[in-house]
Order: C-alpha cells, then sequence, then structure tokens
C-alpha cells in the first residue's frame, strides 16, 4: 500500500487511504488523489518552503462519480437513468430472468 507522508516543522501526518489523503488536503472536498507534487521554492539550505499539486485526474477514470451517482440517487432517479447518465448510447439488458 502507498502512503502520503506530510513533514512539517510542527507535526508529521502519515496518511494511508485515498479518503484520508483527499480529506487532508481540502477543507471542502478534493476532486481526487492523483495529483503531483513539485517544489516551488527552497530556502538556502535547499528545504522545501512551498510546493505546487497539479491534479492528474478525477477519481478512478471509467466514467462514474461516486459522488454524482449518489447525489442523483437522493434525488429520486432510478439506477438505469443513473447509468444512462454517465454512459449515454450504452444498452443496458438483464442477463439473467
Amino acid at each position: 500500500m502507498s502512503r502520503l507522508k506530510i513533514v512539517g516543522t510542527k507535526r508529521t501526518l502519515t496518511l494511508g487511504k485515498e479518503l484520508e489523503i483527499r480529506r487532508a488536503l481540502s477543507e471542502s472536498h478534493l476532486y481526487s488523489s492523483a495529483f503531483v507534487v513539485d517544489v516551488a521554492e527552497r530556502d538556502a539550505e535547499g528545504v522545501p518552503l512551498r510546493f505546487v499539486f497539479t491534479g492528474a485526474g478525477w477519481g478512478h477514470g471509467v466514467g462514474l462519480c461516486q459522488i454524482g451517482a449518489a447525489v442523483m440517487g437522493e434525488k429520486g432517479y432510478a439506477y438505469h437513468e443513473i447509468l444512462a447518465h454517465y454512459y449515454p448510447g450504452a444498452e443496458q439488458k438483464r442477463l439473467y430472468p
């Protein structure tokens, strides 16, 4: 399992789960934990002072937003309507009696 370790002057934080990472880095919500971190500024000793996080995607990349699907469900949309929204043009058919 991959982990994110954040080392600061006041404390160190180690996060392992994707949702933990998203919650730690955003007060409201972070769409994905897929990001690249670059050092933007260093002090005279080479210690990083500032970082730039560049998003590398939104979620798992399979086309369905779990949060959006959950909200649609709460609003009364049926599962087949939610699937049609995220996968337009896809055929939905029952494979069992």
